[in-house]
């Protein structure tokens, strides 16, 4: 019996389109420097234009709180799950805060099945001391008895689809998360030593402060890029991330490379944009 051969066609555009496919991975940095060189980024933004971004809360039933933050294609998943514990000898009246961030293999092939990789563990302790620093909670507020028990708070972030700036995705999601959540009614009985919870009766969070982040990317010493993607992280000269809080108030701003971008100095006019930023960002919490 004689071979069938079947032949699919290409159009031209599909052509094109696997051309620049295979340019991309072979040759991203010039594959970038050609799109900037045209005043536009390869996903069609400008340099300072932001991708869109949504906020959905309560949607991990089990949990005492739960946030799902999309920003572009990146997409995170948090939940707050709440337990009692004795407090610290030091802080016998403080609660305890415990964010973490997890970036599993199915999020993204740059992941690999195993431990924690050490970008989720410098990424998790960044989303530790932007909520320390902001003081987004009272840890005296978690308490129920000073010496005798306390509210621990697990603040867990998973990204199910990574494309850059996971940061800014995760603050958010977290800070959502938070707002989201509710405890119930603790009572602490000296006689027994034990804590009684209510069934009925939960009060929300104490939240006193709103941290938000806004990140940014420097190409080639000379392009600041707003919100960049999984493709033009790995090509960055510079990161620079802002965490912002209520009225424009800057709590941190950290800056990792040498990366300069003209005459000013870059983390100014990021700090700058970022304050101005952050009002948009604040109407999806």
């Amino acid at each position: 019996m004689a071979a069938t051969t079947l032949t699919t066609a290409i159009t031209p555009e599909e052509q094109e389109s696997l051309k620049a496919s295979v340019f991309q991975r072979l040759h991203p940095r010039v594959y970038l420097e050609r799109f900037l060189a045209e005043k536009v980024r390869p996903d069609g933004r400008n340099f300072d234009e932001w991708r869109d971004i949504s906020v959905n809360v309560g949607s991990i039933s089990t949990a005492d709180g739960s946030a799902l933050v999309r920003l572009g294609q990146t997409t995170i998943v948090c939940g707050v799950k709440a337990e009692i514990a004795e407090p610290e000898l030091d802080q016998p009246g403080h609660g305890f805060l415990v964010p973490n961030l997890d970036l599993p293999a199915i999020c993204s092939s740059k992941f690999k099945p195993g431990p924690p990789s050490e970008e989720a563990q410098v990424l998790s302790d960044r989303l530790n001391d932007a909520l320390v620093a902001s003081g987004i909670l009272s840890l005296s507020s978690l308490c129920i008895q000073a010496s005798k028990a306390v509210w621990v708070l697990y603040v867990d972030a998973m990204c199910i689809n990574y494309d850059g700036n996971a940061f800014d995705a995760a603050l958010m999601a977290m800070v959502a998360a938070l707002k989201n959540t509710t405890l119930p009614k603790a009572t602490y009985d000296e006689q027994t030593g034990q804590t009684t919870c209510s069934r009925t009766i939960k009060e929300p969070l104490q939240i006193s402060r709103i941290p938000l982040a806004v990140s940014f990317g420097i190409f080639d010493s000379k392009h600041i890029l707003s919100d960049p993607t999984a493709f033009e992280e790995p090509l960055l000269d510079t990161t620079i991330s802002v965490v912002v809080a209520d009225g424009g108030e800057v709590i941190s701003a950290s800056q990792l490379g040498l990366g300069i971008a003209g005459p000013q100095d870059p983390l100014v006019s990021c700090i700058s944009a970022a304050q101005a930023r952050r009002p948009e960002l604040a109407t999806h919490i």
